[in-house]
């Protein structure tokens, strides 16, 4: 099946919703506008289209493979990705002054949705390079930056994280991975490092490893981690490659999904040690590797919303083609695409509105983050960055759980076909079910929402977005019959949300267990709410371009699939209230020996 992006849609938000010209007047960013916008996209698109989506569904059938020390990939990727890096796309959205192009989040984004659709399993090397790239330019110092940017931002070298042990899975508290200091300023790096996304490859020259290990008589726990540079290749003073580091790809794992993306079990300092070099200060490693990991966590809610489209576009075009049973209205005499039935256009419209909401949500996010990082104002900077990061668990968990929803639906459209690989369905489904598990699994994303970003302020951040949200239905309500049914289901949201905060708040420290217990339904109540509202948000716009007579056939479809979340989608936000506040005691009800 051929992948078409989804540019309308996502120029259509940046315009409208994420105010990309509101953002071209940020200094640096000043030629960012939409015309700028338009050509990046359909550049994006035009390559990932011909290039990187082709290889999707053979390199899921022949994924990387391992031996001796070393990984091949795909067939299809080291040449497509040599494309990629001549095409500038690493350095999209990173400085000029290290050789990216600087363009603004919002434009990034969207292009990594594109990148994501097209071939999941291919763009998680660029992605773990971003969060490279993020924490160097954040915590890395001079003789770091002039070593290792410019070849990561131009993807001559990539980038991974290192986090996970065999023993130290989500808490990094138990990692043991250790660095000795050298009396020439580096140090010497013992362990072993799992779960390592691109940790061996043959696309690049170089690896250039972020690694969390604890220095000799660094503090227990998370206090005592620091973070290095380890590359697979030394680096000579000319900036050329010099001798193989002692860090070695073991094996690679055999996956359920993303099965092309090789992930490395790598051993390091097997043969006197792996150099490396610390980023920062000691044992202040986990708040810099926090930057690679929020950076990946916007990026994984991105490929939530990519593995969705794809599947949609899959079943779309599926229920378009396979003709079965006569419609129960009699609108075609005999069989007939299975599009005619109401129940496959109620899940292809549960497809659509989730992949829309979440793009929506996303695109406003990333637009925050522009603000948050570059403008002028310090106040607006303030302003921007607390709303980004209230953001950016709901981008990763909601975006993430809507994709398992999506593509799951997507099988379920293809019927018994959706269940043989052949047709392609599946890979999707198996693919989106990583999303909610990498660079922390929904839970710790709503454990991030509930501690960090409810109970810290007592729900301050939470009420004042809740209050941006009422203005919004405020504008529906006064507008046309879809606008005030758009409305009235965002005020019931919106209600329901303000008491879960409350709950939370005051629960949050007087019973732990109780606000804890409905976390990860809080987070998809949020998100839900806050993608709805995008969509109202969007309605609006959609009724005023439809009026002035501006792609009609494309307006008119906007609206329909806000009112289809607003009915189908939003409505379940009341009964998770319910869930979360009066029935947070049957959780932890059952005795732990009756399990």
């Amino acid at each position: 099946m051929s992948y078409k992006a989804p540019v309308k849609d996502m120029m259509f938000n940046i315009e409208h919703l994420a105010r990309i010209d509101e953002i071209a007047k940020i200094p640096g960013f000043e030629d960012a506008g939409l015309e700028t916008a338009q050509a990046v996209l359909e550049e994006c698109a035009r390559f990932n289209e011909e290039v990187v989506a082709p290889l999707n569904a053979d390199a899921d059938k022949a994924p990387s493979s391992h031996s001796g020390t070393s990984v091949t990939t795909s067939k299809g990727f080291k040449e497509a990705y040599q494309q990629y890096t001549e095409g500038g796309w690493q350095g999209l959205q990173h400085p000029a002054d290290f050789g990216g192009q600087g363009l603004p989040k919002t434009i990034g984004a969207a292009c990594g949705e594109i990148l994501n659709s097209a071939n999941l399993s291919f763009a998680l090397c660029p992605l773990l390079t971003d969060g490279a790239i993020e924490a160097l330019l954040t915590a890395g110092g001079d003789e770091l930056k002039s070593t290792y940017l410019e070849k990561l931002i131009s993807g001559e070298w990539t980038g991974t994280m290192n986090l996970t042990e065999p023993q130290a899975g989500s808490d990094l508290a138990a990692v043991r991975t250790r660095a000795e200091p050298q009396p020439d300023g580096t140090y010497r790096v013992f362990g072993t490092k799992i779960f390592i996304t691109y940790g061996e490859h043959d696309m690049a020259d170089n690896i250039v490893h972020l690694v969390l290990a604890r220095v000799a008589g660094a503090p227990e726990g998370v206090k005592g981690i620091s973070l290095f540079v380890v590359p697979k290749f030394m680096v000579n003073q000319d900036g050329s490659l010099g001798d193989r580091n002692d860090v070695y790809c073991v094996s690679i794992e055999h996956k359920m999904g993303i099965k092309a993306s090789p992930t490395a079990v790598l051993q390091y300092g097997d043969h006197g040690g792996a150099i490396g070099y610390l980023v920062g200060e000691e044992n202040r490693g986990l708040e810099y590797m926090f930057i690679m990991m929020n950076a990946a966590r916007y990026a994984v809610g991105v490929q939530g919303i990519a593995i969705a489209e794809r599947a949609y576009q899959k079943a779309v075009q599926y229920a378009n083609d396979r003709v079965q049973s006569r419609p129960v209205d009699g609108s075609v005499k005999g069989a007939a695409t299975i599009i005619h039935h109401p129940d496959v256009r109620r899940m292809l419209m549960t497809m659509r509105a989730l992949t829309e909401g979440c793009r929506a949500m996303a695109s406003t996010a990333a637009a925050a983050y522009d603000a948050a990082h570059h403008h002028p104002d310090a106040e607006v900077r303030r302003q921007n960055q607390t709303f980004y990061e209230f953001m950016v668990p709901l981008v990763k968990g909601y975006s993430t759980e809507m994709s398992l929803e999506a593509t799951d639906l997507g099988v379920q459209v293809h019927g018994g076909m959706g269940f043989i690989e052949e047709t392609g369905a599946a890979q999707y489904y198996r693919d989106a079910k990583i999303l909610t598990i990498y660079e922390g699994t929904t839970a710790i994303q709503a454990n991030d929402l509930v501690g960090r970003k409810t109970a810290r302020d007592g729900g301050q951040t939470a009420k004042a977005i809740a209050s941006q949200i009422e203005a919004t239905e405020k504008e529906l309500a006064a507008g046309s019959d879809n606008a005030k049914a758009v409305a009235k289901r965002l005020k019931a949201a919106r209600e329901a949300f303000v008491d879960v905060v409350d709950f939370i708040a005051a629960q949050s420290k007087a019973d732990p267990n109780a606000a804890y217990a409905g976390s990860v339904p809080y987070l998809l109540l949020t998100g839900n709410l806050v993608a709805g509202w995008q969509l109202g948000r969007a309605l609006l716009v959609a009724e005023k371009q439809l009026a002035a007579g501006h792609d009609t056939a494309f307006m008119k479809a906007k609206i329909a699939t806000a009112r289809f979340y607003a009915d189908h989608i939003l409505t379940r936000v009341p009964g998770t209230r319910d869930a979360i506040v009066d029935g947070a005691g049957s959780v932890t009800a059952l005795a732990l020996e009756s399990f």
